[in-house]
């Protein structure tokens, strides 16, 4: 029953969607309504307010870290095991895909993966973050970095962690954002992607 809950629990706070939490504070559009129509950060960034954009980052990141993070913390006291705890992972993941409280319409989940592999281990996180960071100042594409960030991210946690329920989850997960990204993948491949551009105008 315990399992349930937290399982339940994550993913109630992975639907929380910062990007239309923070562009209502802002007065700003809903991100699903411009641009993109994906609910994340970079959306949120065509409308020029940069902490706006920041801060549904962070706020994505930090719900998937919370969400592992708070029920690693507990399992001990509701006997709740390593599988238990993947599937809060996953599921907190699925919230930001699907959130129960925008009629299941999410992001893409580079965010919240991001944050629930740095509430997994330090070590993962930090390899993907380096990847990403090296392919996006090399390319400029966010798109690619998060593409080549989220193949990386199985990896590294098979490397540092080994087979086991975190290691499938992960895959999953990266499964899950190769679909989000099909788009992406398709414009980056004919040549009509946009680049991130880091003019002090931008």
């Amino acid at each position: 029953m315990a399992s349930v809950l937290f399982v339940v629990a994550a993913y109630l706070i992975g639907s929380v969607s910062f990007a239309v939490v923070v562009s209502w504070s802002f007065g700003l559009p809903d991100p699903r309504t411009y641009g993109s129509g994906n609910p994340g950060a970079t959306n949120v960034l065509r409308t020029g307010r940069k902490v706006a954009a920041v801060l549904t980052l962070l706020g994505d990141a930090a719900k998937g870290a919370m969400a592992l993070w708070l029920a690693r913390r507990l399992a001990p006291d509701f006997d709740v095991g390593e599988i238990s705890l993947a599937a809060v992972a996953f599921v907190a993941f699925l919230g930001h895909l699907f959130p129960v409280y925008f009629r299941f319409k999410g992001g893409k989940g580079v965010s919240t993966a991001a944050g629930i592999l740095l509430a997994l281990d330090l070590r993962i996180a930090g390899v993907v973050l380096l990847v990403w960071l090296l392919v996006v100042l090399a390319s400029r594409f966010s798109s690619l970095g998060a593409i080549i960030a989220a193949l990386t991210a199985p990896v590294a946690t098979i490397y540092f962690l080994g087979w086991g329920p975190f290691a499938w989850v992960v895959l999953a997960m990266t499964a899950l954002l190769l679909s989000r990204h099909r788009a992406n993948i398709g414009r980056l491949l004919n040549g009509t992607e946009s680049r991130i551009r880091l003019s002090r105008g931008a």
